[in-house]
């Protein structure tokens, strides 16, 4: 076996190298035949065969070679009959392409079949009948019909045999397409009367190895005298006409004259071409010597015909001419587009000029009907780069995005530049694969929540809600709670996050008294290889529930004692008795206080502000009110529901504190204290029966007292009880509205005070030069809160008792 290699690289424009090669190989050489060793030729690794899965691309898909790849070798695949694959056409070569890919890369590989002699010269005819007359002349010619022979060059029909030769002798002709035109020749007179029939052989020969042949008889019949042949006008005839003539169409007209008349005069037309593509595509009037087309003529298959006329009369003469018929192409094929190699998925983050496929464009046409150009559909970030023997690739022109596309529908349109023009397309699905170049992103710059206090563990607050433009794994959001504290604790113990949904729940029950708003952050991070996060905060604001009472801040409400307010009987009308002092850790109108008397023990004389909580008279004070008054005040907040607060206030109208001293002696604030009150009263009065030794309790009294009362500040002067109050209200802020003073009651002999003041007491001092003010919350007017009201006014009354 020959084989000749050719190999060409070059670089195409995308990166893949082009490159050629050629075999020879004869034909029906055997199933699994070595064609060449294309690895070694086009120099390539066959571990480069394996990876980039080399296969061979035909364009009709013959299949006639076979890739090896581990070996890295051409095998013959089936059965290769170099007539049923070329017919007469000379070279006769086997094209295709090897594709490779990662990268991809093609090769362009010619296989050449050699033709052996394996098929024998054969007519078409079994014989042939002549009538010549004997009239005719030595040197007369009869056209012969040639032999054919499938095989070419050599292995065809090369010569040719005539027996017996006594009257004939065989003559060829070369023509340009390399046939032979056979002819007989006359070369001795015929004589009817002594041979009226003659019979021939004629053996056609071929050159190969080896040598062929067949045979066809010629049968002659000597006619009378006819001693004018047929002549044409011109020996050659030209004519065109265009492919896909309709059949019937009149290519041209042969002409030929005869001297003779009569019957040797007529002329008879036929065409003498032994090839069966001429006899399929053309006929001819014998009569006029009109041919015309009887098939379709198609300008890709074969471009010009050679055609030979016989003209023949009645008595056996002839004449021959050639007719030259060129055929016209016109624009009748498509591009044919043809996929080589493409791929439906590529990266969102691929580089620039990557190929995405590679496309063989051919039209059969040629000219102009056979120029093609291609594009693709606009406002996609591919385009189309041209190479050399109608190879184009598809490349990318941008970045990609799949989030602004995630599929591309490209149209592949080739046009040919023929009149009218020709067209066709493929469209291409490519799908776009996600990279993780999204971060999360969150609905809103931040989030405001609120929730009610006092709510149940677990509860949700919000749902925070993070969309991330990628797509499967890389758009799967998760929520984390980032670490931060609130007031030193960590934020885990307020709130948690649902990693999955974003659903912010309340850990604990919250107390809108302890805290009141708190800020914390959520990471929403996506699934992706590096992950992608993004934070927002969160401010959660607790809103207030109604979950205290009012808390009763003045007067002081003791399990045991007695407070008294003192109302001298010339009171008049809106007398500030007290002022009831409440507050509430609510906020909003859940602290927005009101102040009610319940019960009273005359509720004509009193009336208590509903804003305010003064307790003032609502008339003139009378001797016949009762010396001891009962006030219960409700104050109640503005929730929903509200919620209340009782408080009592006693209060004594009296001038004097003997007077309300006797009355109060009899004034019970609760069953369990009536026995020790009755056991002072009568201490007392032995303390006065019994001067000296009532002394001496009252010195070891004073004592104790003033251990007990050592927060009071002293005085040197000597004042008489009295306990008209003088008040002055100034502006307040909250609950606590107002400020009142209230005027020092002095014993002579204590050195002690005792003070009567809401929140600030202005005490005043007659030989003092200025005011000294101090600030007090939550004091009664006597002694401790807890002590019974006996214990608190004993040092006043054992004061009292001293004076007389």
């Amino acid at each position: 076996m020959t084989r000749q290699v050719l190999l060409l690289l070059s670089l195409l424009c995308i990166g893949s190298v082009l490159g050629q090669v050629s075999y020879s190989i004869p034909e029906e050489m055997a199933t699994g035949s070595l064609v060449g060793n294309i690895a070694q030729d086009l120099g390539l690794d066959i571990k480069r065969l394996i990876s980039g899965k080399a296969q061979i691309y035909t364009r009709n898909n013959e299949g006639y070679v076979e890739l090896s790849r581990e070996r890295g070798v051409l095998l013959v695949k089936q059965r290769i009959d170099r007539e049923a694959l070329c017919i007469q056409t000379t070279p006769c070569a086997l094209h295709f392409q090897i594709i490779l890919e990662n990268p991809m890369e093609f090769y362009t590989v010619t296989v050449q079949i050699t033709d052996i002699n394996d098929n024998a010269p054969t007519f078409t005819k079994s014989e042939m009948r002549f009538k010549i007359s004997e009239s005719a002349i030595n040197g007369a010619k009869f056209a012969l019909e040639g032999a054919l022979d499938d095989d070419v060059e050599l292995n065809g029909v090369q010569s040719y045999i005539l027996k017996p030769t006594d009257n004939f002798a065989l003559k060829l002709h070369n023509n340009a397409d390399g046939n032979k035109n056979v002819e007989m020749v006359l070369q001795t007179p015929l004589d009817r009367e002594k041979q009226e029939h003659i019979s021939l052989v004629l053996t056609a020969v071929d050159g190969g190895e080896p040598q062929m042949s067949g045979t066809m008889q010629i049968l002659i019949t000597v006619l009378d005298v006819n001693d004018n042949a047929p002549v044409f006008t011109q020996p050659v005839y030209k004519a065109t006409v265009t492919e896909n003539s309709p059949r019937g169409t009149i290519v041209t007209t042969v002409t030929a004259s005869d001297a003779d008349h009569g019957s040797n005069g007529n002329i008879r037309y036929s065409i003498t071409d032994s090839l069966e593509s001429i006899r399929k595509l053309f006929d001819i009037n014998d009569e006029n010597g009109e041919i015309f087309l009887i098939g379709d003529l198609d300008f890709e298959n074969k471009r010009n015909f050679r055609i030979n006329v016989l003209a023949s009369d009645d008595g056996g003469l002839t004449d021959s001419c050639k007719l030259m018929v060129d055929v016209q192409d016109i624009n009748d094929n498509r591009p044919d587009i043809n996929i080589m190699s493409k791929t439906n998925v590529i990266s969102e983050d691929a580089k620039l000029n990557t190929v995405v496929t590679m496309i063989n464009i051919e039209d059969l046409d040629s000219g102009e009907n056979g120029n093609v150009k291609c594009h693709i559909n606009d406002n996609i970030p591919f385009l189309l780069k041209t190479s050399t023997n109608n190879f184009i690739s598809l490349v990318t022109d941008s970045d990609l995005d799949r989030e602004t596309a995630s599929q591309y529908n490209i149209t592949v349109t080739c046009s040919d530049e023929g009149v009218p023009s020709l067209s066709s397309s493929v469209t291409l699905t490519l799908q776009i694969t996600d990279v993780n170049d999204n971060a999360p992103v969150f609905e809103r710059s931040s989030y405001e929540a609120y929730i009610v206090e006092n709510n149940t563990p677990g509860l949700s607050i919000f749902t925070v809600k993070a969309r991330d433009a990628d797509w499967n794994q890389n758009a799967r959001v998760s929520y984390i709670l980032e670490d931060s504290s609130v007031n030193g604790v960590p934020i885990s113990s307020y709130v948690s996050v649902s990693a999955d949904s974003g659903v912010i729940h309340a850990v604990r029950s919250l107390d809108y008294e302890q805290i009141k708003d708190f800020k914390f952050c959520v990471k929403a991070q996506d699934g992706g290889s590096p992950p992608l996060s993004s934070n927002v905060s969160v401010t959660v604001k607790i809103q207030d529930q109604n979950d205290n009472p009012p808390q009763v801040l003045y007067p002081v409400q003791t399990g045991g004692s007695l407070v008294a307010e003192i109302v001298p009987r010339s009171a008049d009308v809106s007398y500030l008795v007290t002022k009831v002092v409440a507050v509430d850790v609510d906020s909003g109108q859940n602290a927005w206080l009101s102040y009610k008397l319940q019960k009273a023990t005359d509720r004509a004389l009193f009336e208590v502000g509903l804003q305010n909580g003064e307790i003032r008279t609502i008339r003139q004070v009378t001797d016949k009110d009762a010396v001891k008054q009962r006030l219960t005040v409700i104050v109640e907040d503005n929730g929903q529901p509200s919620r209340s607060a009782t408080v009592i206030v006693n209060v004594a109208v009296a001038d004097s504190f003997p007077e309300v001293l006797s009355e109060f002696t009899d004034f019970t604030h609760d069953k369990e204290y009536n026995d020790n009150m009755t056991f002072y009263l009568v201490l007392a009065l032995a303390v006065v029966s019994f001067l000296f030794i009532t002394c001496l309790v009252v010195i070891i009294s004073v004592k104790i007292y003033r251990w007990r009362q050592a927060r009071f500040y002293h005085s040197n002067l000597p004042v008489i009880p009295y306990y008209p109050p003088r008040y002055s209200d100034t502006l307040g802020t909250g609950t606590l509205q107002h400020v009142y003073n209230y005027d020092t009651c002095r014993t002579t002999d204590s050195r002690k005070s005792d003070f009567k003041f809401g929140q600030n007491v202005l005490i005043m001092d007659p030989s003092a030069t200025g005011t000294m003010q101090r600030i007090q919350s939550e004091k009664s007017i006597l002694d401790e809160p807890d002590s019974p009201l006996e214990v608190r006014i004993l040092p006043h009354l054992l004061s009292y008792c001293l004076i007389f």
